[in-house]
């Protein structure tokens, strides 16, 4: 196994299973330390201004939605926080539709919705941060609506056990980005999806670099990286490993496969490794264009089986 995918072991091994939750106040405003038994209070105390709901370490089956303001939702130890089922609106465990957020050292798993959405964070508008977190055994890991002038960094975090195909319900993926300014994904792991893409990004910009997507235990797996619509940006120095079980394996990356709305022109995407997985026997692609845009392919380390290019 890739010795660069193996690196990213520990970010999923550090996250320990959580101590059920503490009793009494478990969330704390750093900035006031009002502490609160509720995380919708911690961040209605917060409003419309800036500022850090602390979360104690323990596993909690409720949910939030914000409203307003920049606020940061931090574990007070990282990867001993657990938000377990808990859904808002029908949605997600938090439901963001503030100016800004960020999230750092959260576990999110078992989100599931009657539409299939179930997801650890739904984004509606503003800027989100997400570090050294876990997205889990769900729907979806993290649903966005729509939000232009949006930016989305995501770094240092896992996600295991995502997406869906089934019931007749539109797809669901480990990472689904609506139509943002910017998604950056950086020093991150994807493994064992359950259907869909690991990475479905509407944004005008992508930056995808120094990640994992280990597929060798996916279940019906799509795309590793799937840029819908086209996009600006780059993909580099990331290794990818697919597996076996797919529902579609013709292409490692895909762009702008159901319709070119922005321009791919000046994509690059190089100093990534990709290969077949241990025992998969396959021809397949690395890189589908659908834009007919001038991506730049540079130098990247393709395994047996891999056709660089294909114009589609």
């Amino acid at each position: 196994m890739h010795r660069a995918i193996l690196a990213l072991f520990p970010l999923t091994a550090a996250i320990a299973v959580a101590a059920t939750a503490q009793s009494g106040a478990s969330f704390t405003v750093a900035e006031t330390g009002q502490e609160f038994a509720r995380l919708s209070d911690a961040i209605d105390a917060i409003g419309d201004r800036q500022g850090t709901v602390l979360i104690a370490p323990g596993t909690y089956r409720e949910c939030a939605v914000q409203q307003a303001g920049y606020i940061s939702f931090k574990a007070e130890v990282p990867g001993r926080t657990i938000f377990d089922g808990g859904i808002c609106e029908g949605k997600a465990a938090l439901v963001l539709r503030g100016r800004s957020a960020a999230v750092d050292g959260i576990i999110f798993q078992n989100m599931r919705v009657p539409d299939g959405n179930g997801a650890g964070i739904r984004l509606e508008k503003g800027n989100l941060a997400i570090t050294r977190s876990v997205f889990r055994n769900s729907e979806q890991g993290i649903l966005t609506a729509q939000d232009p002038t949006g930016e989305i960094v995501i770094d240092q975090t896992t996600f295991s056990e995502l997406g869906r195909c089934d019931r007749g319900l539109s797809c669901a993926h480990s990472i689904y980005i609506g139509d943002f300014g910017s998604l950056t994904v950086t020093r991150s792991r994807f493994e064992r999806g359950n259907g869909g893409h690991y990475v479905k990004s509407r944004a005008a910009r992508a930056i995808i670099q120094n990640n994992a997507f280990d597929d060798t235990r996916g279940q019906a797996t799509n795309y590793m990286i799937d840029l819908p619509a086209g996009a600006s940006g780059m993909i580099s120095g990331n290794v990818f490993v697919q597996g076996q079980d797919k529902e579609n394996y013709s292409a490692f990356i895909a762009i702008a496969a159901e319709g070119k709305l922005r321009s791919s022109a000046g994509l690059a995407v190089s100093g990534n490794d990709a290969s077949l997985g241990t025992g998969v026997d396959r021809n397949t692609v690395f890189l589908a264009d659908w834009s007919g845009d001038a991506i730049v392919l540079g130098a990247n380390r393709l395994g047996r089986g891999l056709k660089p290019f294909e114009k589609r």
